[in-house]
């Protein structure tokens, strides 16, 4: 991801506003199709979709015409419809998301016992190492679903001293692509803050019930190696930009 991330700000910057969609964006939209193919392989739809978000904000910076996202965006919108048709478990997904008590035992299962764990969370919360769900009800809590976990635990007051973290270190790092006179650094603070900000909004939005299932963790909450350092990495090349400027 970040490594794409770097790319990008590259041919964006050394191009600064994008002019023309065939010497501007092609390449770019093909390198970034080679690596959400490649993390498909693995299969991690979920990551994917942050990337290729991250990337279009990063587009979007670039004062890109709206008619090239139009030309951009039907072929997403084909090729994402290809791709969940293609895999039963991804349309289980969707369809589960819209009405996850149509399979309570299956492919809802999730959704609804994340919404029974935030639930008796209330204002305070039950108390820190006190949940059920974690013990008994909801698989793997410790990764995309932690927020659940937490929202029990620590309930609404905790929920919202969380998310206001979250949107401080968002703030700071627009703060910081803000004040970047370097295009390309300005470029890869956008994405890197992106990347975060996105994977957050989708991690929230799954738990929730307003997402469809991805397998997004959720930044320096949830359990995972791979996501944890991608995280440490944008948050480290942050850091280096605030104090390069």
């Amino acid at each position: 991801k970040i490594a794409i991330i770097l790319y990008v700000a590259d041919h964006l910057a050394k191009r600064y506003r994008i002019k023309t969609f065939k010497k501007d964006l092609i390449f770019p939209c093909f390198l970034v199709a080679l690596g959400f193919g490649l993390i498909l392989l693995q299969p991690d739809f979920g990551s994917g979709i942050v990337m290729v978000c991250s990337i279009v904000v990063m587009v979007l910076a670039a004062d890109s015409p709206i008619s090239y996202f139009v030309r951009v965006g039907m072929l997403g919108v084909a090729g994402l419809g290809g791709l969940i048709l293609s895999a039963p478990y991804r349309l289980a997904r969707i369809t589960s998301f819209l009405d996850p008590w149509k399979d309570p035992l299956g492919a809802g299962f999730q959704i609804i016992q994340s919404l029974f764990a935030i639930s008796p969370g209330g204002i305070l919360g039950v108390g820190f190492d006190n949940s059920m769900q974690k013990h008994f009800y909801l698989p793997e809590p410790q990764t995309d679903f932690i927020f659940a976990i937490f929202a029990e635990e620590f309930g609404f007051i905790g929920c919202v001293f969380l998310i206001l973290l979250f949107l401080l270190v968002i703030y700071e790092g627009v703060k910081i692509a803000k004040n970047c006179v370097d295009p390309y650094l300005c470029y890869v603070a956008i994405g890197l803050i992106s990347l975060f900000a996105i994977q957050v909004m989708i991690n929230l939005g799954v738990v929730v019930g307003l997402f469809p299932v991805t397998g997004i963790t959720l930044p320096f909450i949830s359990y995972g190696g791979s996501s944890l350092v991608v995280m440490m990495g944008s948050m480290g090349l942050l850091a280096s930009i605030a104090n390069e400027e």
